[in-house]
């Protein structure tokens, strides 16, 4: 559930929502005609930044729930004095009543308080001193005084709940908690939407007055003066501490869902069974006259960033809108844990569908690229075939008889008529191998093992280093033979 910001309270036939500085009091005239009317309404401490400082905006708020629904309490119930008087009034008449009733306004106000004073919280103490000399501890007698001051708040909300007139304002106050519970949790204000929603709410002012009580209890017990007076003048300086107290409270149930918060508020969700029933759906439609009057509520939906704690915050009381909502859950898992859980929504089907291209698309490039590397072996094996024989190793005694410049092609003439001659020979008569002297050089044994005479001597276009080789050799061997 998301907050909103707005609130309201029930009047004669209708209701009042307040957004801001902006309210609204949307009423059903006797013919069915649904009539609202915005004004402004500039909260005390507004200007000063009172309004702003924890504790003390409470006691502001307070001060301003009370100026503002007697007001909209006057305003109604004005449409229905219309229908019995009809005169008409003249410009004078109009101010001098509209002074009238501000004068009305303001004494109902301090009535009011002083009466709740005087019976919340000043009746219970005197009770309570009565049973003073049958009970010795001054916390006890704190506690009775306690439990006589809910009791008696609690008996007054039944009492009038019993009334004709009272029962419909009741009425109109469940529609006031039903369509701020539609926005809230995230749905179209319609009547529809609005009759499936609950008619309990954690900002209600009867769970304020509640609060009030109990934690008036809890002060009274530990503060303590020995001076009867003292003890009066503590309970009426306490109020304001004890009523900004009870509205922090309220204003942080509003927003928050702590469970230890919604058990803290149970008791005030409990009492507003007595101060709210089930509208009409001719009620519904006036409390959304109000609230679309100073609120929004399509850019606010437009703007609505948790579809799955809606989802979890009404259930109970729309239970359509919760079975619409747990596919969206199973999607979101499906898409942050696809490889432990199968995936159960189309969302996840074309999830794992677009991975399965990119893994194709990987083989296709590894059997190209094997494809390209494979020919590389096929290249090197020719190479090496065509070669004719390994390359001769030039030690660095044999470095220093290498020949540059022509000779070396004389050389290789001779060679070739030596091995011609040498050939023809070998083929008339075998002659006797030569009896190898003992102080042979090293280097004409190395070469003449790996060179063979009958090999045909290569051009020198194709190894230059193969051509060295055998001048060197036949050098060797002319020396030799000298």
């Amino acid at each position: 559930m998301k907050g909103s910001g707005i609130g309201g309270q029930a009047v004669m036939e209708g209701v009042m929502m307040k957004n801001g500085d902006k309210y609204a009091v949307a009423v059903r005239k006797p013919d069915g005609e649904i009539i609202a009317e915005t004004k402004e309404y500039k909260s005390l401490g507004s200007k000063s930044g009172l309004n702003k400082i924890p504790i003390v905006r409470g006691v502001l708020a307070f001060i301003d729930s009370l100026k503002l629904g007697i007001g909209s309490l006057t305003y109604s119930a004005s449409f229905f004095e219309e229908e019995e008087e009809k005169k008409p009034e003249t410009e004078e008449e109009r101010s001098k009543k509209d002074k009238q009733e501000k004068a009305v306004m303001a004494g109902t106000v301090v009535l009011s308080v002083v009466l709740a004073i005087g019976i919340f919280m000043l009746l219970p103490y005197f009770i309570s001193r009565i049973l003073k000399g049958h009970i010795e501890s001054e916390g006890l007698l704190a506690l009775i005084e306690g439990v006589i001051r809910v009791g008696l708040f609690i008996g007054y909300v039944a009492a009038i709940s019993l009334m004709d007139d009272i029962k419909r304002v009741f009425k109109y106050h469940g529609a006031e908690h039903k369509s701020i519970n539609c926005i809230e949790n995230g749905l179209e204000l319609t009547v529809e939407n609005v009759r499936k929603q609950s008619r309990h709410h954690k900002r209600c002012g009867t769970s304020f007055l509640l609060i009030v009580m109990l934690i008036s209890v809890l002060f009274f017990m530990f503060i303590r003066f020995d001076n009867a007076w003292l003890r009066i003048v503590a309970r009426l300086i306490l109020i304001p501490v004890i009523a900004g107290i009870a509205y922090e409270f309220i204003k942080l149930a509003g927003r928050s869902n702590n469970k230890f918060v919604e058990i803290l508020s149970k008791p005030g969700m409990a009492l507003q069974n007595l101060t709210t029933a089930e509208p009409d759906d001719s009620m519904i439609e006036c409390a959304i006259a109000s609230v679309e009057a100073v609120f929004d509520w399509k850019d606010f939906l437009a703007h609505y960033d948790e579809p799955a704690d809606n989802a979890a915050a009404c259930t109970a009381a729309c239970e359509p809108e919760a079975e619409k909502a747990e596919p969206e859950k199973t999607e979101k898992k499906a898409e942050e844990k696809p490889e432990h859980k199968p995936a159960k929504d189309k969302k996840a089907k074309n999830k794992h569908e677009n991975v399965k291209p990119a893994a194709e698309e990987k083989k296709q490039e590894e059997i190209k690229a094997e494809e390209v590397k494979k020919p590389e072996p096929e290249k090197a094996e020719t190479k090496v075939e065509e070669k004719p024989e390994e390359k001769p190793e030039v030690k660095p005694e044999e470095k220093e008889l290498s020949i540059e410049g022509d000779d070396v092609f004389v050389a290789r003439r001779k060679a070739k008529e030596e091995a011609d001659e040498a050939a023809e020979a070998k083929e008339e008569v075998k002659p006797e191998k030569p009896a190898k002297p003992k102080n042979e050089d090293k280097v004409f044994e190395s070469r003449s093992a790996k060179i063979d005479l009958n090999t045909p001597v290569p051009d020198p276009e194709e190894d230059d280093e193969i051509l060295k080789a055998l001048d060197q050799y036949f050098i060797l061997k002319q020396k030799k033979d000298e």
